[in-house]
């Protein structure tokens, strides 16, 4: 009987486990600094993601939304003692984030989170990410994303992040792409929320990739990349390519 030929196996990897994220952690950037999210965020969250005008925020959440804020604030302290998801408040180190020109430094400005957390396989998601209109589309959100990328590829030792959102939540998946994710597929009718059908999309950043994604984000959020009313000179794509 003839040789059977090896099957291909993968290469050899580090199996050290890497660290769980720990609500205890603070990150803290230049615009932001994130701290374990507790109920005491209620105040200066639920004004700004409360009422009409906020409600499509939770249009692609599991949850939501919640206009009375005790309800919400129930909701803030369910999330104090759960592993996964570790969920964080962003605070404004600004003192004034976003369009409102309300004084938010020291507040509250969002929640973010890592989940589906598995030490063993070194795989991380980031996501329940819910941004008030006072750090949408400023360079504290891009910030607290590169924050939350490095701690978990240089100081927890994960090697695979990844993001999932709703395919039809076009503003996420554009999100995705510019912070330099690489889209892999469509899981089709992978969850029921709400008893509508959701299709996920699926995008990650490894470990190989992670120091020009790193060395771009840092060149955008540097001050230099900024003219004197705040806008960008050069688009974060850009300093990637």
């Amino acid at each position: 009987m003839a040789n059977r030929p090896p099957n291909p196996l993968g290469v050899a990897v580090d199996s050290t486990p890497a660290q769980r994220p720990s609500r205890d952690t603070k990150l803290t950037g230049r615009h932001v600094t994130l701290v374990g999210l507790s109920e005491e965020h209620a105040d200066s969250l639920h004004p700004h993601l409360s009422g009409p005008e906020n409600a499509h925020l939770w249009d692609y959440m599991l949850e939501g939304p919640f206009d009375d804020i005790d309800t919400f604030r129930a909701s803030l302290k369910s999330k104090e003692t759960i592993q996964d998801p570790t969920f964080y408040a962003i605070l404004s180190n600004d003192q004034n984030t976003g369009e409102s020109g309300n004084d938010a430094k020291g507040k509250a400005v969002g929640i973010a989170a890592y989940l589906r957390i598995e030490p063993n396989h070194r795989s991380i998601e980031v996501g329940c990410l819910m941004y008030t209109s006072q750090l949408q589309r400023t360079p504290a959100a891009t910030e607290t994303m590169y924050l939350m990328l490095r701690h978990a590829f240089e100081d927890l030792g994960y090697r695979r992040y990844e993001w999932k959102c709703n395919s039809l939540n076009a503003p996420s998946r554009r999100a995705a792409l510019r912070l330099g994710f690489t889209f892999e597929g469509i899981f089709r009718k992978h969850l029921i929320i709400r008893g509508l059908n959701r299709d996920t999309a699926w995008f990650s950043i490894v470990d190989d990739e992670w120091p020009y994604i790193k060395k771009a984000l840092e060149a955008w959020l540097d001050p230099s990349n900024f003219d004197s009313e705040g806008k960008q000179k050069k688009k974060l794509e850009e300093l990637r390519q």
